[in-house]
């Protein structure tokens, strides 16, 4: 696997029409971050589902995208491997740091995104503009995993000068309250390492409700960037009602959400 060193933006695509706009998020991403973009076709079933004109595809894809970007490197991968298998593998031997996706798919990779060592940025395919990802929306609670999203808000301030906007739980336990004053006070300190510009608000629901506020926020202000953790602990029952962060995606619009796992150590961006 020699040919995989360098960390890459990997981008799912489905060799439709809705390639157009992920692929673009890709590239923006990519030259953000100044990582190489990876062009995913993937198929959870066996080989003879992939269709038989993806590696050409994927060439014209790769042609057009290197003729408008030069300086960008981009590779392709065609894979059949379990969903809940993929982001490990594109972690440990493809060296990807961030998976987009549509918005359409999160139920295709609830279980990958729920396995994930590195974040799922799902894309409304319907978009007709890209995010320039100026305005970052973070939400914050009570759980110590916020440290991994608050990093990747860090990360498009350090590397995109974005603006990131806080909202913190605003829990009644005492418990709570404590916890969510240590993420916040590792947060600021973050920003302030790397100067970042940031606001911080405390807002009016608890850790439950958290992500469901930040979303109204983000899409009244004219964030054009959400970032959440997911779920920590996943029952029957929210697999029955569905889990909250697939609410959130299918109501974001189009709004990109990022989603981190709070169920895994997380991949960290190299510089």
């Amino acid at each position: 696997m020699g040919e995989f060193k360098e960390q890459k933006i990997v981008v799912i695509i489905t060799l439709t029409e809705s390639d157009r706009i992920l692929i673009e998020y890709g590239v923006r991403l990519a030259t953000i971050f100044r990582k190489e973009l990876c062009l995913l076709v993937h198929s959870g079933k066996k080989s003879g589902s992939i269709p038989e004109n993806c590696s050409e595809q994927l060439e014209t894809y790769t042609l057009e995208i290197s003729n408008k970007n030069p300086g960008l490197r981009v590779s392709q991968l065609i894979i059949s491997k379990s969903n809940k298998k993929l982001p490990d593998y594109l972690a440990d031997e493809v060296e990807a740091i961030l998976i987009l996706t549509s918005a359409s798919s999160f139920h295709d990779y609830s279980s990958a995104v729920e396995e994930s060592p590195i974040p799922f940025l799902f894309i409304d395919e319907n978009s007709n503009e890209i995010s320039a990802f100026k305005k970052v929306m973070l939400a914050i609670d009570l759980r110590t995993e916020n440290k991994d999203s608050a990093l990747w808000s860090s990360y498009f301030g350090r590397f995109n000068q974005s603006e990131i906007v806080v909202v913190a739980a605003n829990d009644h336990s005492k418990e709570g309250q404590q916890n969510v004053a240590q993420n916040i006070v590792f947060t600021k300190k973050l920003y302030k390492k790397f100067k970042l510009s940031h606001k911080i608000f405390k807002g009016t629901k608890s850790s439950l409700g958290n992500s469901f506020e930040a979303l109204d926020l983000a899409n009244s202000s004219g964030s054009d960037l959400l970032i959440i953790l997911g779920s920590s602990t996943i029952t029957p029952i929210d697999r029955l009602v569905g889990l909250p962060e697939r609410k959130i995606v299918k109501h974001a619009g189009y709004l990109p959400v990022l989603l981190v796992n709070p169920r895994r150590d997380n991949y960290i961006l190299c510089d």
